[in-house]
C-alpha cells in the first residue's frame, strides 16, 4: 500500500461479525483500479467482528478500547486517513459501495465540490422510522442551515481538508454538512441506493436519539455562530 493513497475508506463497525466480509468484499469490487485504503475503525465490539475482518495491503483496522460512538468511530478514522480524498459509509452493508465512485466524480463537477452527501431516495426502511426520518431531517435543515435532506445517510464523500471543521462531540456524525459547510467548503448531495438490513440489528433508535439530537441542533448552531477560519497568505523567516 502506498504511503499516501488517492483515496481512504473509513468505516465504523461495531457489532457487524455477519457483514463485515461481504462488505470489504463489494468496496474492493467498487473501487478496483482505484488507489484506496480501508480504515476499519472497531468501536469495542463485543462479536467476532474484529476475528472475521480480512487482512490485506490495503486494509488498517482500528480498536477501540471500549464502545465509543459512531461520532468518536467516524471521526477517529476521518482523522487517520491519507487519502486526498475521503469516503465514509456504514459497515451494515445497506449503503452500497457501487455509489462511492460516481460521488467521488461528482467532488470535480461545476463549480466543485468538496463534500458530496448521498440521501436515499428509496429507503428501505419501516414506515415510522422513515417518517421519523424525514420529520428530524426537516427540523435539523432548517434550524442549522447545512441544506440537506438526509444527514443520517452514512455515505459521503469529502476532500481531506474538510476534516479540520470536524470537532469531537456525540452526535457530530449527524452534523457534518453543517460544521463543514459553515467553515465556507462547498457542499452538495445525490441520491444513493438504499438496501435493507440482512444481518444484525440497527444500533439506534428514535429513544435514544431524538432528544440527544434535539439538544445537539442548538449546540451546533451556537458553534457555527462563534466559529471562524483563516487563511494564510505567506510566512516569512527572518
Amino acid at each position: 500500500m502506498p504511503s499516501s493513497p488517492a483515496v481512504s475508506v473509513v468505516v465504523p463497525l461495531y457489532n457487524e461479525e455477519d457483514n463485515v466480509v461481504e462488505m470489504q468484499q463489494q468496496i474492493d469490487t467498487a473501487l478496483r483500479g482505484l488507489d484506496y485504503e480501508l480504515v476499519l475503525v472497531d468501536d469495542g465490539s463485543k462479536d467476532q467482528t474484529l476475528a472475521r475482518v480480512q487482512p490485506g495491503p490495503r486494509v488498517r483496522v482500528m480498536v477501540f478500547e471500549k464502545n465509543s460512538g459512531q461520532s468518536a468511530a467516524m471521526h477517529a478514522g476521518i482523522h487517520s486517513a491519507l487519502g486526498d480524498v475521503i469516503v465514509t459509509l456504514d459497515g451494515d452493508l445497506q449503503n452500497d459501495p457501487a455509489d462511492i465512485p460516481a460521488m467521488i466524480a461528482k467532488l470535480d463537477e461545476a463549480p466543485g465540490y468538496d463534500l458530496v452527501c448521498g440521501y436515499r431516495a428509496k429507503r428501505k426502511d419501516t414506515a415510522f422510522k422513515r417518517l421519523q426520518s424525514r420529520i428530524a431531517n426537516f427540523v435539523r435543515s432548517r434550524f442549522v442551515g447545512d441544506h440537506v435532506r438526509d444527514t443520517g445517510c452514512t455515505l459521503k464523500v469529502m476532500r481531506r481538508d474538510c476534516r479540520e471543521a470536524l470537532l469531537l462531540f456525540n452526535g457530530m456524525h449527524r452534523f457534518i454538512p453543517a460544521l463543514i459547510r459553515n467553515m465556507g467548503w462547498r457542499v452538495t448531495e445525490m441520491p444513493v441506493n438504499h438496501r435493507p438490513r440482512i444481518h444484525g440489528v440497527s444500533k439506534y433508535g428514535f429513544g435514544n436519539r431524538a432528544l440527544r439530537a434535539t439538544m445537539d441542533m442548538f449546540g451546533v448552531r451556537w458553534l457555527n455562530s462563534r466559529r471562524t477560519r483563516y487563511v494564510i497568505r505567506e510566512e516569512r523567516r527572518g
